[in-house]
């Protein structure tokens, strides 16, 4: 290991005052206000430093290519990368500590990475606030004073006037903040917290449970669990969740299907009561949550993502049976309330832009169903169930649209919002009539807002501002481009105002396409960094999203997923053809599906771009299913190699078997974390060693991989600022003239 690289990973076993005034990023920070205060330069001027070499061929550690072949439908495919799977394995642990000697100190060398890195961490440093839930008159929230590496999780026994103490601080957990509060559930009557720990950004979760008014943890302890949260009994005796089976090695069994469990507090996890399993569906997952009045653990039970089944249990019914209400697997269905045995349902069963039906649990026949909010001709992205109303929220275009609605469907009111921007929040209870809502947006890093469903009130809670940065210096606007077949795309482009249309505007070309989810606008420090640079931002939403309801999400999966990448491409074009930039000054980045993205249209059309930005991304689609059950369960929008339909679609854009030797592809930074245990870092491995080794000219291609980290929920405020520095230094030095 270099010395450059040894001193860069010191600071992770540092406390975060002496590694925050250690970093070189400190000591620019401070030169650049000095220079400022004698007239010189400020913290986005142009670095005169002269670009480091950049890596090449003879650089990069050499990777094995195996004679590996697999067949699919009688096609032999080879993979010689099949080696790094084995991801604890002594040749791959080697190989990417050889990567990590080559591109942290190239990436620690570029000229403008500790300036971008300081005004990153000066900006970063505002006070921001989470949505408040309330229990039994206490509230509970997180809060961020800064540069806190982790969010603390408050409590008061009261919304406003009271005062609110420290209830969990996360930052405590490790010495170099890379253990995470995951999720966190409190019992109805405010006294106890579950709360799960996540370590190294694993996905596999630990559960404690902590007493609110002492702070003190109780002896409960649970393990094996994923993607669960937990759900209080009505009297507070424990909760339910769902957990994976033990395997062999005494860890949690991924390969599993999970089964819901009820956890007695004061008992070993040993004696949990088993609720539900599906034995004959293994790749089934039931998930379970109590209704509001306690009176039904209502199960969701998901194998893919476009559609479910729901059940539910009465618990106060003896004999204690699970009745399949939905099991047609036909559509999805999420539970929204209950009034009594009445439940409410939003679903996009014969709805593509979904609605909300009443099913009477006596007479449940899809003949007995009552339309309670009808689908419109905007998506319904969500819909809740507060203080005996229907809040619905729509997106109209990509903006937000929020309706009240009474238990017989009538409209009550549409709430006028405070600001543009997107909205997010609008949970709550059943008895009580108080909601909490957030608007943000590209320049605006948000406002809480309580809201009351009975009388329309909205009052501001919270609002972050940021100190040293002036959000009227800056436009955005929204165009729609057209694809390849002709359909309109949404897309958002924000930017310093007066800039000039003359193609030379370094442009970031940002977007996800997949799985349903809408990509709204949103603050983000290292985003605005770049604009505050003479950058522009560019997010286009891509079929394969929710932003216009199922029919828009189907366009883009499977057999259909190319329409994706032709929206991505037809957005480059679109920029470059209208004078915001050209191919030499476009970089695209993107994340897990998003990286999919990146790298398919990355080998599709290299000559479009100047620099990209693929991160833990899904670059080998014959073979992400094996990864683990968990990963199968994308299938909905993917596909599946085993079938032959699936499998040409599938190998005609996988980024992985698509890369060809002797191409001039663009300057590439590969990141990924090696505790991603959701999409594995094999897929990255795969795809950066593929790209270095067919690399037709001198563009580097560089393979960055954080140590303990995972797929990026949890990651320390440190860690997730070197990442952005190296990220947007990379950037700038790619597109310089």
């Amino acid at each position: 290991m270099t010395l450059i690289q040894s001193t860069r990973a010191w600071p992770r076993a540092w406390p975060l005052a002496w590694r925050f005034w250690t970093r070189p990023a400190v000591a620019a920070l401070a030169l650049s206000l000095l220079l400022t205060a004698c007239g010189g330069e400020q913290p986005g001027g142009t670095a005169v430093a002269e670009l480091p070499d950049a890596p090449d061929k003879d650089d990069y550690p050499v990777a094995m290519r195996s004679d590996h072949v697999d067949e699919y439908h009688a096609v032999e495919v080879a993979d010689p990368y099949r080696w790094m799977e084995e991801m604890e394995s002594d040749a791959v642990e080697a190989w990417v500590e050889a990567e990590n000697e080559v591109s942290f100190p190239y990436l620690e060398s570029l000229p403008a990475r500790d300036t971008i890195e300081a005004r990153i961490t000066e900006l970063w440093d505002y006070e921001r606030f989470g949505l408040p839930r309330e229990e039994n008159g206490r509230y509970f929230f997180t809060r961020n004073e800064g540069l806190q590496n982790q969010s603390v999780l408050y409590v008061s026994d009261g919304l406003e006037g009271a005062e609110a103490r420290t209830l969990i601080d996360p930052n405590t957990f490790s010495e170099d903040a890379t253990v995470a509060l995951s999720q966190w559930s409190v019992s109805r009557d405010g006294t106890l917290i579950a709360y799960s720990q996540s370590d190294g950004g694993s996905d596999w979760k630990t559960w404690r449970v902590r007493e609110v008014d002492t702070g003190v943890d109780t002896d409960d302890f649970l393990d094996f669990t994923k993607f669960t949260g937990a759900s209080w009994a009505l009297d507070g005796s424990g909760f339910y969740y769902s957990r994976y089976p033990v395997g062999e090695d005494g860890k949690g069994d991924g390969s599993k299907a999970v089964s819901i469990y009820f956890h007695k507090l004061g008992d070993p996890q040993s004696a949990d009561e088993l609720v539900y399993s599906i034995p004959d569906h293994p790749r089934r997952n039931p998930y379970g949550s109590v209704t509001d009045d306690g009176r039904y653990l209502v199960i969701s039970v998901s194998e893919r993502f476009t559609e479910n089944g729901l059940y539910y249990r009465d618990l106060e019914d003896p004999s204690g049976e699970v009745v399949k209400l939905l099991d047609d697997w036909d559509a999805n269905y999420n539970f929204v309330g209950n009034d009594g045995d009445t439940f409410f349902i939003r679903t996009n069963k014969d709805a593509p832009g979904w609605k909300v039906v009443a099913i009477d649990l006596e007479n449940p026949g899809p003949e007995n169903w009552r339309e309670v909010v009808p689908e419109a001709e905007v998506a319904m992205v969500q819909a809740a169930h507060v203080g005996g109303h229907i809040v619905t929220r729509y997106l109209e275009d990509v903006l937000p649209v929020v309706k009240i609605y009474a238990p017989d469907g009538s409209l009550v009111r549409e709430v006028e919002l405070p600001a543009i921007g997107s909205a997010f929040g609008f949970g709550g209870d059943a008895d009580r009539s108080e909601t909490f809502f957030t608007l943000t947006g590209f320049t605006t890093p948000g406002q809480i807002y309580r809201y009351d469903v009975e009388t329309g009130e909205t009052t501001l809670w919270r609002e972050s501002n940021v100190p040293g940065f002036d959000a009227s210096e800056f436009e955005t606007k929204q165009v729609f481009v057209t694809s390849a077949d002709g359909t309109q795309v949404p897309m958002f482009i924000t930017h310093k105002r007066g800039i000039e249309l003359d193609g030379t505007n370094p442009t970031l070309l940002y977007a996800y396409g997949g799985f349903n989810i809408s990509i709204t606008p949103g603050f983000n420090v290292g985003r605005v960094v770049w604009m505050e640079r003479g950058g522009v931002l560019a997010i286009p939403n891509l079929r394969g999203g929710g932003e216009y309801g199922e029919d828009w999400h189907k366009a883009g999966t499977k057999l259909n997923k190319q329409n994706v990448f032709d929206d991505f491409i037809a957005s480059a074009e679109w920029l470059i053809e209208n004078g915001y930039t050209s191919p030499e000054k476009l970089a695209i980045q993107g994340g897990s599906n998003g990286g999919l993205l990146v790298g398919a249209v990355l080998t599709q059309r290299p000559d479009l771009f100047g620099a990209t930005l693929p991160a833990v991304g899904v670059m080998d689609m014959l073979r992400y299913h094996t990864a683990s059950a968990n990963a199968r369960a994308w299938s909905g929008d993917y596909g599946l190699s085993e079938n032959e339909d699936e499998f040409q679609a599938l190998r005609a854009y996988s980024p992985v078997h698509n890369i060809e030797e002797g191409v001039c592809y663009p300057p590439t930074l590969v990141t990924t974390a090696d505790h991603d245990d959701r999409v594995v870092p094999w897929h990255s491995y795969k795809f950066g060693a593929a790209l270095q080794h067919a690399q037709g000219c001198d563009e580097p291609v560089l393979v960055r991989v954080e140590t303990r980290a995972g797929h990026g929920a949890g990651k320390p405020t440190w860690m997730r600022i070197e990442e952005m520095a190296d990220q947007y230094a990379f950037l700038e030095a790619m597109l310089a003239d």
